[in-house]
């Protein structure tokens, strides 16, 4: 089988000697370019090439922005059913769609499962999704979890700081009481077929669960949300303390999800737009990207086929 495997050279979970491990691992079953990636969009254009090439697999060894870059690549021109079958290796410090398919958390044990799939034919197609047309795999939120996102990223940029639950839930308690507006809800949510739904303060939109891991717990707000329905959505309409603390708890419990007056939810839609009264932080797969005054976001089952 021809492939190209994208490899991310600073995925935080994989060394050198472990890049190296996997990479011959990999080539040894498989007719596979290599590439490490070198910059910004890089995933990107090789999962192009993979596509322009008719490769019969797209390989990505990095973490979950990897993937995501290498899947807008891959959809660039839409969904295709002869197009390459994806195949991930975690290496990265979350890897929320690779562990969401079932794989190892291990980048060692989770190559052999690719392997194994490989060689066994294992693949499945599953559903993704696209906000203003870009695809994301898991997730994407407005308001407070894109505001940490974006405080995450740019705690690294200064201090070089490792990614950790830890970052994540000390980023949110400070924007929770110094950061986000928890007086003036600005979002709006509408669903075809329904009147909208103003005073928002939080949009949380799920593909798939859970929406992300603090190490090893999964955090599921959504916990329905499947690669086999629509998307899945979380609103809360108030930031109160002891609302927030209440449905934190809820998130938490396995098979729990957040109840309440102050709570939205919505299961597999099809599609739905968030509007904003004024610039809102957003992000989608654990990226911050700009801010937007509206986003609309669509489901597309069976999109793309992934080695399971």
């Amino acid at each position: 089988m021809r492939a190209i495997l994208v490899v991310n050279p600073t995925a935080t979970r994989t060394t050198a000697r472990t890049r190296d491990v996997l990479v011959h691992a990999l080539s040894a079953d498989l007719d596979v370019d290599v590439v490490e990636t070198t910059h910004r969009g890089h995933a990107h254009e090789l999962a192009r090439r993979a596509v322009t090439e008719r490769r019969d697999l797209l390989l990505v060894l990095g973490g979950d922005g990897t993937v995501n870059e290498a899947v807008n690549g891959l959809l660039a021109d839409g969904p295709a059913p002869e197009g390459p079958v994806l195949g991930v290796v975690p290496g990265g410090s979350t890897n929320v769609f690779a562990r969401a398919l079932g794989l190892p958390n291990d980048p060692v044990e989770a190559t052999g499962e690719v392997l194994d799939a490989i060689r066994e034919g294992r693949t499945r197609r599953i559903g993704l999704a696209a906000a203003d047309g870009r695809w994301f795999t898991f997730c994407a939120g407005l308001g407070l979890d894109a505001e940490v996102v974006a405080a995450v990223e740019e705690r690294r940029a200064e201090g070089g700081q490792q990614l950790s639950g830890g970052l994540f839930v000390r980023s949110a308690v400070r924007l929770f009481y110094r950061g986000t507006d928890r007086q003036h809800p600005a979002l709006t949510l509408e669903v075809p077929g329904e009147g909208p739904v103003p005073g928002i303060y939080l949009a949380i939109v799920q593909n798939t669960s859970p929406w992300t891991y603090l190490g090893s717990l999964p955090v599921n707000p959504c916990p329905e949300a499947d690669f086999d329905t629509g998307l899945d959505l979380l609103a809360l309409r108030r930031m109160g303390t002891t609302s927030v603390l209440r449905h934190v708890r809820q998130i938490l419990q396995p098979g729990s999800r957040p109840k309440g007056k102050d709570v939205t939810g919505r299961h597999d839609l099809a599609e739905f737009t968030v509007w904003s009264d004024v610039p809102c932080p957003f992000q989608i797969d654990g990226e911050s990207l700009e801010d937007r005054m509206s986003v609309r976001f669509v489901a597309f089952p069976e999109a793309v086929s992934v080695l399971v």
